[in-house]
């Protein structure tokens, strides 16, 4: 493994464990030329899923790019790295157990969205603004709708709806 800080090629493990989602393992390593300290993960190679896009183009399935994607709408956002990283791999987990040659693009789409919108509503909106590619204000109104709706709020003593809802 070479390393990205001085691309030697002399290191050594310092700690391995099972990632979270079980799929990969995570590999501390430390390199003997400038003694930076920095992670790998190894994970089995599946069989390429080809994702087809507009225009019935192909490309091999990228988790990089969901990735990528994922940085960009959580940008200023308090999601950690380790979030996104999880988000990335619950991902990939449900695109290889769902589909075997090819995936569309948009169904990669939204469970990207499904699983963001669990977890930040602006980043949520964010991602959506770049993937249904918004064309104006109307867009943004439509796709936040569903998500103000206010929630009917439930008096924890009686179970019944609270008095400043309407029933």
């Amino acid at each position: 493994m070479r390393c990205p800080y001085c691309d030697a090629d002399n290191d050594r493990v310092l700690d391995s464990r099972a990632s979270e989602d079980g799929r990969s393992i995570r590999r501390r390593r430390m390199c003997n030329h400038c003694q930076r300290r920095f992670t790998t993960y190894e994970r089995v190679e599946e069989s390429t899923i080809a994702v087809i896009k507009k225009g019935n183009v192909r490309e091999p399935f990228s988790r990089e790019k969901i990735s990528r994607g994922l940085e960009r709408a959580c940008w200023k956002r308090p999601i950690s790295a380790e979030q996104i990283r999880k988000i990335v791999s619950l991902v990939e987990a449900e695109i290889y157990q769902e589909y075997e040659d090819e995936v569309p693009s948009v169904a990669i789409g939204e469970i990207v969205m499904r699983h963001l919108a669990e977890l930040d509503q602006v980043a949520y909106v964010r991602f959506a603004s770049v993937y249904r590619e918004f064309k104006d204000l109307n867009d943004f109104v439509s796709e936040l709708r569903p998500i103000m709706r206010p929630k009917k709020r439930v008096d924890p003593l009686t179970e019944r709806p609270g008095a400043d809802d309407e029933s």
